[in-house]
């Protein structure tokens, strides 16, 4: 008898994971909710799941880099992320990360289950609400001009998320049990990588990767073209 593919959830809003949980069982073995990336690749190397399924925008380590995270400790699974982004530059980032799906949250259904099957077989899934053609130029761009991003140590992407999320280099120091000296000198460095000038400019440059929610009003999409005006 074929198993049920087994799955692991990450979600930082309760009700959307509780939602996918219901929507999944019977479909999916679920083995647990996890509500941040630090959470995801710790409970990813513990349960061993066969799919992954990520939002992007999470506490203390975002899904792409939870994404990155896996890959570099050389764990082997299957991740589909599921955003509200319908962002062709994010979905390309996504599957430069190492993803293998990407779907939107307002579309999650038979979709997300065809992604988990599709992914599972070792095959690739694109949501068809955003042009294939397009994500695939742009990985292939990607790979022959890497992004600024791309160049960040993981370090640097930890303190890019937490000083987008508002928090000082004395709370980003505790939180990463570094020096303040240290998160400075990181902080420093990851902004001359990324060509930016102050914190505001590094929360505009977060908003463009969807590390953290635009602003009320703003879409990923303007986020991107007020960081290009900057």
């Amino acid at each position: 008898m074929r198993r049920n593919i087994r799955v692991l959830l990450a979600d930082d809003h309760t009700l959307v994971a509780e939602g996918l949980r219901s929507l999944l069982e019977g479909k999916c073995e679920i083995l647990g909710i996890v509500t941040d990336g630090e959470a995801l690749v710790d409970a990813t190397q513990r349960l061993r799941p066969d799919v992954v399924i990520t939002d992007i925008t999470m506490p203390r380590l975002n899904g792409l880099d939870a994404i990155r995270e896996l890959r570099r400790r050389g764990v082997d699974v299957r991740v589909v992320v599921l955003t509200m982004h319908a962002d062709a530059f994010l979905a390309a980032e996504a599957f430069h990360a190492g993803a293998a799906g990407y779907v939107l949250k307002h579309s999650a259904g038979e979709e997300l289950v065809q992604a988990i099957h599709e992914v599972h077989g070792g095959g690739v899934y694109i949501t068809g609400l955003i042009p294939k053609d397009l994500v695939s130029k742009l990985i292939a761009s990607e790979e022959k001009a890497p992004a600024p991003e791309g160049k960040l140590t993981p370090r640097q992407r930890q303190i890019l998320q937490l000083a987008a999320e508002g928090r000082s280099m004395k709370q980003v120091a505790a939180a990463l049990r570094i020096s303040r000296r240290t998160a400075e000198s990181h902080k420093y460095q990851l902004m001359r990588t990324l060509g930016v000038r102050s914190t505001a400019e590094l929360v505009h440059y977060a908003i463009r990767l969807g590390l953290i929610p635009p602003p009320p009003g703003r879409t990923t999409r303007e986020g991107a073209e007020l960081h290009r005006a900057l």
